[in-house]
Formats: C-alpha cells, structure tokens, sequence
C-alpha cells in the first residue's frame, strides 16, 4: 500500500514538472546559438582544453540569473519589461528597449548567418536555406499556438545531442579535459582575456533575461509550481552548458592538437573536424549548427517582440491572433526579414562590423538589466515572501559586479587595446 502510494506520489511530481517544462531548457539553449557555437570552438581551436574551467562559475552565474527571473515572472505575473516600465518610468524603459532591439538586429544577422555556414557544408547556396528558413521559422510562430511552438522548440533542443556524439568521436584526452574542468587556469594576455570575456558574453545575454520571464507569464505557470520552474531552469543551465563544454572538447582534440586553430566562423570548424575526426564527427557539428541557428532565429526575434511591446504597452503573445496584436507580430516579422535581407545582400566581410556591434551593445547592455533585476526582486511590496535571501544576493551581486568588470574590459579592449596587456 505504502509502495502505491509512493509512486503515485512520484508520478504525480514527475507530470507536474513535465507541465511546467519548457521555459527554462529552451531559453538556456538558445545560449548555444551560432555564435555561441562559434566562441566555444574558437576556444577548443585555440586555447586547447585550458578555458574549460570557466563553464563552472558561467553555469552557477547563468542559473541564479535566470532563477530570478523565472521566479519574477511567476509572483508577479507580468515580464521583465513590464515591471521596468511600472517601477522605472516610460523614458527608461524607451531608451532600454531601443538599444535592445538594435542589439537583437545584429543578432538575428548572425543566426542567419550561421545557418548559410551550416548549409553550406552540405553544399546548399545561402540563396535558398536562409529564405527557406526565415519562412519555416515565421511560419512557425504566426500560425501556431504557444503550446505548440513550445513543443517544437523542446523537440529542437534534443538535436544538441550531435555536439556530445561529435565531442567522443573526436576521441579527446579526458583526463587532460576532466583536470582542465576543475583546476583554473588563466594567464592575462590580451587574447586569453577576450576569449573569457566572449565565453561569459555569450552565455548570459540580456534578451534572455525578458524572454525566460515572458515566457514563465504566458505559460501561465502558478506559484506552486515554483519548485518545478525552478528546476527548469536549472536542468535548461546544466545541459546548455554541458553542450558547451563538448563543443570545445571537439574543437581542443582535432583543430587544437593539429595546429589548424584558426577559423573565422562555427562553419569552418565543422570542415576541419572533417580530416581530423572523420565525416561523421563534421556531419554532426554542422547539423548542430543549421538547428542552433534556426532556433535561435526563431527565439530571438520573438523574444525581442515580448519585451519591446511589454515595455511600451502593446499588446503581445503567440496565443494572440494577428489582429489582437499586431506590433507584436510586426517585430517579429521585420527582425527576421531584416536579418535574412542582410545576409543574402551583404558580404561576409559586410555582416561582421554589425555582429561585432551587436555583441557591444550586449555587453554595455547587460549590467543595467541586472542591476534592475536585483532591485526589483529585492521589493517586498513585488515579491512578498519570495525576496531574495541574503546568500542569494551575494551570489546575485557578485555576479553582476564580475559581469561589470567584463563590461568595462571588453570596452577597454575595444577602443583602448594598448591598455590590456600582451
């Protein structure tokens, strides 16, 4: 009798949990993006298995980030942005929004862009997989309900299984990889320097923060189900990451021990894991790069139409018909015509200046929207009960004074390189 009722018990959590699903693992993966992909395998490429180290502070930072927020979202039932507006004042929020949608342009660029890379490893012209891809992903959206599109979403997230099987094809060393994980290394030249701060960058990117909490709203998910949100949310940091550190793992065991290390886009690390780890290992990186790519050309426009409308007070939501919300719909739309046009029309030379600019305005970005996130879910009158504790806002605010810190030298480095030394 105990024992049917302790699985019952069981499989009553296990459904609650597989209800709650989805919010948290989909907005974690969307971290392995294009070029998420590609600053993790210029990483393995050029640094071997030496930065690996860094997944263990970047995972802890990327979940108490993103627990806050799914937490916001579910006490409050509003997003991110809209709290901003509520607390901080339309003008605030306008000049927010502004720079994030900029930010977000420039980021859709290089998903279309990875995914031309990764088709044309399988020998498709850019011509017809970005027009082909900008169609299928807002085809995607406009037509199907947030239940749907959340499902299709979690099913993308399984195909980031092809950067594990590659990383074991790739036969690395891992005892070198498992001491390289838990014993830091960091030596303070300049190159070692920008490629910790691009790992950290791509990891823990504004637009997450506004579209894990949007996301937590629409799904409607309640405040008792705050303990299978939570782990979500924790599940989601731990596997993305985990692709992560495969994806490197690859990269150090084939490119690295070669002394083939440079490639300028993730597609050129799907060619040389070719002659290295055989066709398969390629096959498998460049397919994981065509999925990440479509995915996150779906997730970022979309989440860019959350909080821009939630910020200025439009009307949002893949449950809304057309005519119920038609900004919404018309930001979607335009990012991804935008940034497939931009890909199809510029060189590659072209599109670089406007990625690189998109991942500045991330950076000088991001610490104002952590700074807004502490405050606010630090507000009795908001949270209640579910405030910060004090061990968790020293986590918290560690982690944006560190985020800070890079901030201020991917600036320096940007604009006054002579100061970071060689």
């Amino acid at each position: 009798m105990m024992i049917a009722r302790s699985f019952r018990r069981y499989r009553r959590t296990v459904l609650i949990f597989l209800a709650v699903l989805g919010p948290g693992i989909i907005t974690a993966n969307v971290d392995n993006d294009a070029g998420g992909i590609y600053t993790y395998s210029v990483a393995g490429a050029h640094f071997g298995y030496a930065l690996l180290w860094t997944l263990i502070p970047i995972t802890v930072a990327l979940v108490v980030i993103q627990e806050m927020v799914a937490r916001m979202g579910i006490v409050t039932g509003k997003g991110l942005a809209d709290l901003i507006r509520e607390e901080y004042g339309f003008r605030t929020t306008f000049f927010l929004m502004a720079l994030l949608l900029v930010a977000d342009l420039g980021n859709t660029i290089s998903e279309f862009a990875g995914l031309a890379s990764g088709m044309s490893i399988f020998h498709v012209s850019r011509y017809i997989a970005v027009p082909l891809g900008a169609l299928l992903v807002w085809a995607l959206v406009v037509k199907g309900t947030y239940r749907f599109v959340e499902k299709v979403f979690l099913a993308a997230c399984v195909f980031y299984v092809a950067y594990v099987i590659s990383g074991f094809l790739a036969h690395p060393n891992w005892k070198v990889a498992m001491i390289s994980t838990v014993k830091p290394s960091l030596h303070f030249d300049s190159s070692s320097l920008y490629m910790v701060i691009g790992l950290v960058g791509t990891t823990i990117a504004p637009w997450m923060q506004f579209y894990l909490q949007s996301a937590v709203v629409e799904k409607g998910t309640k405040l008792k189900n705050y303990v299978q949100s939570r782990w979500d949310v924790i599940i989601g940091c731990i596997i993305t990451d985990t692709v992560a550190f495969f994806i490197i793992v690859a990269c150090a065991a084939t490119i690295y021990v070669s002394g083939q290390g440079q490639i300028s886009n993730a597609g050129d690390a799907a060619l040389a894991l070719r002659p290295l780890a055989g066709r398969a290992a390629a096959a498998l990186f460049a397919l994981g790069l065509c999925n990440a790519s479509l995915f996150s050309a779906c997730i970022l426009p979309l989440a860019t139409a959350y909080y821009v409308c939630e910020g200025l007070g439009f009307e949002s939501g893949i449950n809304k018909r057309l005519h119920e919300a038609p900004t919404f719909y018309s930001l979607f739309t335009g990012l991804i015509v935008l940034g497939a046009l931009a890909v199809l029309v510029l060189s590659e030379q072209k599109q670089v200046p406007i990625i690189l600019l998109s991942q500045v305005a991330n950076g000088i970005i991001l610490p104002f929207v952590l700074i807004f996130m502490l405050r606010l879910s630090n507000r009795k009158d908001l949270m209640g009960d579910y405030r910060n504790t004090r061990g968790f806002n020293i986590i918290a605010w560690v982690t944006c004074v560190v985020m800070i810190a890079l901030t201020v030298l991917l600036a320096i480095s940007a604009f006054f390189p002579k100061y970071i030394p060689k």
